[in-house]
């Protein structure tokens, strides 16, 4: 099915969640085919009332449910945001038709002229800039699913050509910077995680820029390949965040087991049998930061523990390793917009894995 390639980001301990306004986007087309978005949020199990509150969001395994029952609901691998549908089935031939490709550059051509035949409202072209490739996305009429739509029907298609380019040639295609032709949507703050360490707004075109040296690399996969990645493609591509994070993920799992001691940089690099400034280095090029991990982190342990647990919110700020209750407070209402009280009072049961 035209689905969202990604790796799933498991970590000891927590449950990797998505900012609510991925699923609203993704939900903004079902209404004009005829669904209720209510009815699918239910099967999901994903609280309707979590569409409203700007700073929610859901277990990866959610979206992951929803994605899949949309698609299959609608028979539309393009969730109704389209002028015309991608009826079941198109994903596989997208594949198809890159797979044969010797070069990733020519892979790229091929699903650039595969959705060129299949999408009337995008045009998916890839230039060269001086060092950079880039794929653009340009908008050839307005879409029908409105504002949201727009933007996520963008952020889909980047994903899926970006995942799918990174699995034809078996190796991590971290992005160097991306342009979005519209304006920051509310859960901007995830993109760093979801495309690349470096993203604009308000672009005539969206724009992702990657080394052009890249567009030589060989396509890997054989036939054999492909069908294990269609079958597994529920559990395997639906998730967002990028595969090009290895290293993050393990520091993410060394904070994990540290907690509730704060484990800084050197001593984490020591752990890992690396100079800190090698660390440094390699995650930023994997496009984040130790700041940004170990944030990551307390944010999805802090939420998980709010809602599915009765925990005391002192004991919460101290198992993650926070100084004081203000610390945990400061941290909390700057990644939510909410204080930890008050998000636990809204959302306790409605985020349950």
């Amino acid at each position: 099915m035209l689905s969202e390639p990604g790796h799933s980001r498991k970590s000891a301990g927590s449950s990797p969640t998505v900012a609510i306004g991925f699923v609203t986007g993704m939900l903004s087309g079902v209404s004009r085919a005829g669904l209720a978005a209510g009815s699918l949020l239910d099967r999901a199990e994903i609280a309707r009332d979590l569409l409203d509150e700007r700073g929610a969001r859901i277990p990866v395994a959610r979206y992951a449910a929803l994605y899949r029952l949309i698609n299959e609901s609608l028979d539309d691998e393009g969730f109704a945001l389209f002028s015309r549908p991608l009826r079941r089935g198109s994903f596989e031939f997208l594949c198809r038709a890159a797979l044969s490709a010797a070069t990733l550059e020519q892979a790229l051509e091929r699903i650039a002229r595969f959705l060129h035949v299949v999408l009337d409202d995008l045009e998916v072209e890839v230039e060269r800039s001086g060092r950079a490739a880039v794929i653009v996305i340009s908008q050839e009429q307005a879409l029908p699913a409105g504002p949201a739509g727009r933007v996520f029907a963008h952020e889909w298609l980047l994903r899926m050509i970006h995942g799918l380019a990174a699995w034809l040639v078996a190796h991590p295609l971290p992005l160097d910077e991306v342009s979005f032709p519209y304006p920051p949507p509310p859960h901007a703050a995830d993109y760093e995680l979801v495309f690349a360490p470096r993203y604009t707004f308000d672009a005539p075109r969206l724009e992702a820029r990657f080394p052009a040296e890249w567009l030589a690399l060989p396509v890997r996969r054989d036939e054999a390949a492909l069908r294990s990645f269609l079958v597994d493609a529920p559990a395997s591509i639906t998730t967002l965040y990028r595969r090009d994070r290895a290293l993050s993920l393990r520091v993410r799992e060394h904070l994990r087991a540290a907690l509730p001691d704060h484990l800084a940089l050197p001593a984490l690099a020591r752990r890992l049998f690396v100079s800190p400034r090698t660390l440094h280095r390699r995650l930023e090029d994997e496009g984040t930061s130790f700041r940004a991990v170990k944030d990551g982190l307390r944010r999805d342990l802090a939420t998980d523990w709010l809602t599915k647990t009765t925990r005391p919110l002192s004991r919460i700020g101290a198992d993650l390793g926070f100084a004081d209750a203000a610390a945990f407070y400061r941290a909390f209402a700057g990644w939510t917009g909410s204080g930890p009280r008050e998000y636990r009072k809204r959302f306790t049961h409605s985020t349950g894995g």
